[in-house]
């Protein structure tokens, strides 16, 4: 049956979006790999469906500054993904590229913003990469946005652009694991209801009826 909001899906649904995450950050992960140059690996990532203040605490709470990349889908399946990059993820990423870390994201230059927004991006691609296989979609992707704020600021953005239709998200989050140290990673994807019901169709699990 048409959901009209992500707590309306069932337990397969569910176990299906679950299985989807638990692919794409798989993937995302490689990817990482490949571009700092050192082996990652992610922990079994967490897949929920959850209210947007209860994801904002999910990562921190409000109020933390943090980085994020944010990109717009379109095609067959419209909404957005936010790679949500806390310090201990730029200091990886810019440990590993540039040799360097910093203390706060006011050290952050033109250089090092272009790299983890290179970085954001490649992760998000290859995750909606392999989300597009998966279902067979034709996913369109947007350029990447990178913004340094408090988190409920960003958490904002994906809540004015979709919160009308639903009050909830999927959250993607795990450990990487690299050079034996956990790195935080958070994922955020918000499908559109229409989307979402498509997705599901094209996997099976829903009919749509």
């Amino acid at each position: 049956m048409t959901i009209k909001s992500y707590d309306e899906l069932s337990s397969l649904e569910l176990d299906t979006l679950k299985e989807i995450g638990s692919i794409g950050t798989g993937n995302a992960a490689t990817s990482l790999s490949a571009l700092i140059g050192i082996p990652v690996r992610i922990q079994q990532p967490e897949v929920r469906i959850m209210e947007y203040n209860e994801a904002i605490e999910w990562i921190g709470g409000p109020e933390p500054i943090t980085a994020g990349v944010l990109v717009g889908m379109s095609g067959q399946l419209s909404g957005i993904m936010l790679s949500v990059q806390q310090i201990e993820f730029v200091n990886l990423v810019l440990e590993s590229m540039m040799g360097k870390t910093i203390q706060d994201y006011m050290e952050l230059g033109e250089m090092e913003r272009s790299a983890l927004t290179e970085v954001g991006n490649i992760m998000i691609s290859t995750f909606i990469n392999a989300l597009s296989g998966l279902a067979d979609l034709e996913i369109d992707l947007t350029v990447p946005a990178f913004t340094v704020d408090m988190q409920g600021a960003i958490m904002a953005v994906p809540m004015a652009e979709y919160g009308g239709q639903s009050n909830y998200i999927m959250t993607i989050g795990g450990n990487f694991i690299c050079n034996g140290k956990e790195i935080p990673c958070r994922l955020l994807l918000s499908p559109d209801i229409r989307s979402l019901n498509f997705l599901l169709r094209k996997l099976g699990v829903n009919s749509g009826e």
